[in-house]
């Protein structure tokens, strides 16, 4: 584990909000003032930035960007932040993803965020039909990433993966080893994240079990706690070196997930 730095530490959070519009309704403009936090990346907004409220699309001190599907009502990202980023790329450079508006990478000087709406395997018939296109774009973004690493940037890549690593990672593993989500071989794509060095990093802090971030929205189901761990801050090991802590806020409302984040020292940045 890392060891603690005399500094205030930076928080950076990320949280699935199952369309903004909605979550608004539900608290998030109080929740994101009084998260603390630096950077917060938004997944599953589902919304163009202008059918956004201006408080919620432009909020007085912070610096917002917005990523949307070609189709309308559908996937999406957002990013908030308090200090301008130096960039931010949207873009993966294959008409299939970037339709989709899955993807955000914004610099800050040494620091690279990557805020990311991984697809879900499940086609319309709940088929599993979509996995290799979910497998295709981990892919497609790990070598975007690792570019990154090479070229001597810290990165830091959140958002909901739609996929829980191990048994661990949700309630009932062995009632969904065949659904998507938990499927072997999305796992093994988790895995090879961490072979080539990624570094989950609530789980370099809690080791515990009954630890989720998604919970179905069946009557009674997220107050029993059978959830999943889907939601992940993966740190490279140049920006692991700054991470002190990783929380989950499983007592946040307002979606079907909760937010997740870390805390780092300012010095990623430098």
């Amino acid at each position: 584990m890392p060891a603690r730095r005399s500094a205030a530490p930076i928080r950076i959070l990320s949280w699935n909000v199952n369309g903004l519009r909605a979550c608004a309704k539900k608290g998030f403009g109080d929740w994101l003032e009084g998260s603390g936090a630096e950077i917060v990346g938004l997944q599953e907004v589902r919304a163009e930035p202008d059918q956004i409220p201006t408080e919620l699309s432009q909020p007085e001190d912070w610096h917002t960007s917005f990523s949307t599907a070609e189709r309308k009502g559908y996937s999406g990202v957002g990013l908030y932040a308090r200090r301008a980023p130096d960039r931010i790329d949207t873009a993966l450079e294959e008409a299939r993803f970037d339709s989709e508006g899955r993807v955000q990478i914004a610099r800050f000087g040494r620091l690279a965020v990557a805020n990311v709406y991984f697809p879900n395997g499940n086609g319309k018939d709940r088929d599993n039909s979509r996995v290799p296109y979910k497998l295709d774009f981990y892919r497609r973004l790990f070598e975007r990433l690792q570019r990154l690493r090479r070229g001597g940037a810290r990165v830091l890549v959140m958002g909901d993966f739609n996929t829980a690593h191990r048994e661990i990672d949700l309630a009932r593993p062995k009632a969904n080893r065949g659904t998507s989500g938990f499927l072997p071989e999305e796992c093994a794509e988790i895995d090879r994240w961490i072979d080539a060095g990624w570094i989950d990093t609530y789980r370099q802090f809690d080791p515990s079990p009954d630890r989720y971030t998604w919970w179905s929205q069946r009557f009674g189901v997220r107050a029993k706690n059978v959830g999943w761990r889907i939601d992940y801050v993966l740190a490279s090991p140049a920006a692991m070196k700054f991470v002190e802590n990783a929380m989950i806020y499983s007592d946040v409302q307002g979606s079907d997930h909760c937010p997740i984040g870390v805390e780092v020292d300012p010095e990623i940045f430098a």
